[in-house]
């Protein structure tokens, strides 16, 4: 078992203070157990499928290893997939798994991302392949798609079918992809930086416009979008739009001003379920900044002309797209807000909620009790005895609703299947498990599912 993060005791002691009299938890940042940065939202089959940078514990700079995977279905609860890639997978990387971006195509799945190479030292664009959006991702090519010693990779499929890869950092650049995605034509060509495209940066003579890094290109509605990362340090928001996906670009403003304790962001937007949603980084966890950053989301609406509105930074994140059914098997690792808790890989695969102390908890948004539930089944495993699962609703502190005790099943991966009668919730409500015991690690947690009239 992994050692426990000091700032998740101190984020559990912040919450068990508050919990009498806040206990509607902020849910921003979307991800508590783990530092992420740079979000990459991806719809497909009634889903967001969210692809990060992971930012180590204590980093004291860009420190990242690995890339990780999320999904929600209502953009409240959010599924940790674990790290289907990471710069093990390309023998030719030396460091830094940086921004990247996936996109789907002929039912195969490609990440871009930048890694600094063995051979150079500099940075290029990789590209992993999977048949499934949660991976595992395998190199496609066993080099470098592309490299011109630049970052941050975008890619847009138009709505001519002709796929785009844009990166760069301190220039914009772009390729035309081949329909296999793993190859292009032509060459690699620069986007020329204009005041007038990419906004006006006074104070650095060798960088005369806004654009900074972090490109973010899209089409919607026959206009073409790029958003990015504005000025540093700190960065902002900024955006451009075009009539084509190469230009000429307008330069249209701010979409959200530089706030939070990052000196980074990052940009990620898609429309889902009839929104449109906005992803970024801040620092906003216990222990986080500028190298410790976590990724959050906001709602909002385009105006009738296509421009974007200017955002805030929020705890409280975006309503309920969707509701949650309970009385299917929902993994234990979809969560609204964790406490305390920590994901790892799972002996029956997937991932599971582990390293669960006497008072951490999960919260998953939006429920759909209906008339009641009558059981409460979980899949668990443990080292010790007379630990339990809590069932608790509206707060962490709410009713007892039922309780499961759980045994010890002889190892972290030896699981067993535990029921226990709950009295209701019923409704649409926030559901709490808390977990208690004695001292130490008590029980991992795999799934759970309730069962009953509500059903």
């Amino acid at each position: 078992m992994a050692k426990r993060q000091l700032w998740t005791r101190i984020a559990l002691a912040a919450v068990l203070i508050l919990a009498v009299t806040a206990p509607a938890r902020a849910d921003n940042p979307i991800v508590q157990h783990i530092y992420t940065a740079d979000p990459a939202p991806l719809v497909h089959n009634g889903r967001v499928y969210l692809y990060t940078g992971h930012d180590e514990d204590g980093s004291t700079w860009f420190t990242m290893k690995e890339w990780r995977v999320w999904s929600s279905s209502d953009m409240v609860n959010w599924t940790d997939h674990g790290s289907p890639m990471s710069l093990a997978t390309f023998s030719w990387a030396k460091q830094d798994a940086w921004a990247g971006q996936a996109v789907e195509r002929n039912g195969k799945f490609y990440w871009y991302v930048p890694v600094v190479t063995k051979a150079t030292g500099r940075p290029a664009i990789g590209v992993g392949v999977s048949d499934s959006p949660t991976g595992p991702f395998r190199d496609a090519l066993g080099r470098p798609l592309v490299e011109n010693g630049e970052i941050d990779p975008t890619v847009m499929i138009d709505s001519t079918g002709q796929a785009y890869l844009y990166w760069g950092n301190p220039n914009l650049s772009y390729v035309r992809l081949n329909t296999d995605m793993t190859s292009y034509s032509g060459g690699i060509t620069r986007i020329p930086l204009t005041t007038a495209g990419f906004g006006t940066r006074t104070g650095d003579p060798n960088r005369p416009t806004l654009y900074e890094e972090g490109p973010w290109v899209y089409q919607r509605n026959g206009l073409y979008y790029n958003v990015f990362a504005a000025k540093c340090c700190s960065e902002f928001i900024a955006y451009s739009t075009a009539p084509g996906p190469t230009g000429p670009w307008t330069y249209r403003g701010t979409v959200m001003p530089t706030q939070g304790s990052s000196f980074t962001n990052h940009p990620g937007i898609v429309d889902f379920k009839g929104g449109s949603y906005f992803f970024y980084h801040n620092g906003a966890l216990p222990g986080g900044g500028g190298f410790t950053r976590s990724v959050a989301v906001e709602k909002f609406s385009y105006r009738s002309d296509g421009t974007i509105p200017q955002l805030t930074m929020s705890t409280s994140g975006p309503p309920a797209a969707d509701t949650l059914n309970p009385y299917v098997r929902q993994e234990a690792e979809t969560i609204a807000w964790g406490s305390g808790i920590e994901t790892e890989a799972s002996s029956e695969g997937g991932m599971n909620v582990g390293f669960i102390n006497n008072g951490d908890y999960i919260k998953v948004k939006n429920v759909a009790f209906g008339s009641g539930a009558t059981t409460f089944t979980t899949r668990v495993a443990s080292t010790v005895a007379g630990s339990s699962v809590e069932v608790r609703a509206d707060s962490v502190s709410g009713p007892l609703a039922g309780r499961c005790t759980v045994p010890n099943t002889g190892g972290w991966q030896t699981w067993t299947t535990v029921s226990c009668a709950v009295n209701g919730p019923t409704g649409t409500r926030d559901l709490y498990l808390r977990f208690n015991g004695g001292n130490g690690y008590l029980l991992n947690i795999n799934w759970w599912q309730f069962g009953g009239a509500g059903s």
